[in-house]
């Protein structure tokens, strides 16, 4: 049995192609983890602030030594790490806008990857204090950008992998639904992905 934690971020409901995949993904998890906890963090229903002045004076203090305005501006950032680090596996919904994550997607990270929670440093250099966790990312663009001219855009899947491996994470899967905007490609997109998903649920 594993934890499985769903972070989406497209607010486009059932309308959105990378909430549709995570669904798939979390349902090829259940098939090969039978009676694993599924958690979903919905950023588009209940976003996390961007980090304010308050919030890093925050995670720079100790935690008895935070004022109660700085508590409480840590208070969401506190959640959501202890969210990812309860988790085996981390599903993130994530579609590309304008060659990178969404806002809201980037304001989760931003409360997740604390110095001190997710990751340190040392004398070597930074060390990721999430190992032993997957990350399988749902990713849905309207151009191609796994290959050809467009794969020097790809500040998403990168920047993803980068960040994940920088806390630990670096069993990263991404199943991409591209071309969802160019005739000829579209039409099969999301099957293409669908075909993705069971091996990276493995």
């Amino acid at each position: 049995m594993k934890k499985i934690l769903v972070v989406e971020s497209s607010p486009l409901a059932e309308a959105s192609v990378s909430r549709r995949l995570t669904k798939d993904v979390v349902a090829a998890l259940l098939v090969e983890h039978p009676g694993s906890e599924v958690a979903t963090r919905d950023l588009a229903a209940r976003p996390l602030p961007h980090l304010s002045a308050e919030a890093l004076s925050a995670f720079a203090a100790a935690p008895e030594a935070r004022s109660p305005a700085q508590r409480e501006a840590a208070r969401a950032s506190e959640e959501a790490a202890a969210e990812l680090l309860a988790a085996d596996v981390v599903v993130i919904g994530a579609p590309m806008w304008n060659f990178g994550v969404p806002s809201a997607l980037k304001a989760w990270i931003d409360h997740v990857v604390r110095a001190g929670k997710t990751f340190s440093y040392s004398a070597q250099g930074p060390k990721g204090l999430a190992a032993g966790r997957r990350a399988i990312v749902a990713s849905a663009s309207g151009g191609i950008y796994s290959e050809g001219p467009g794969e020097a855009m790809d500040f998403h899947a990168a920047y993803l992998r980068a960040v994940l491996a920088f806390i630990g994470i670096s069993d990263v899967s991404v199943v991409r639904a591209e071309g969802l905007a160019i005739p000829g490609v579209q039409e099969t997109a999301y099957e293409k992905a669908r075909g993705m998903v069971a091996a990276a649920a493995r």
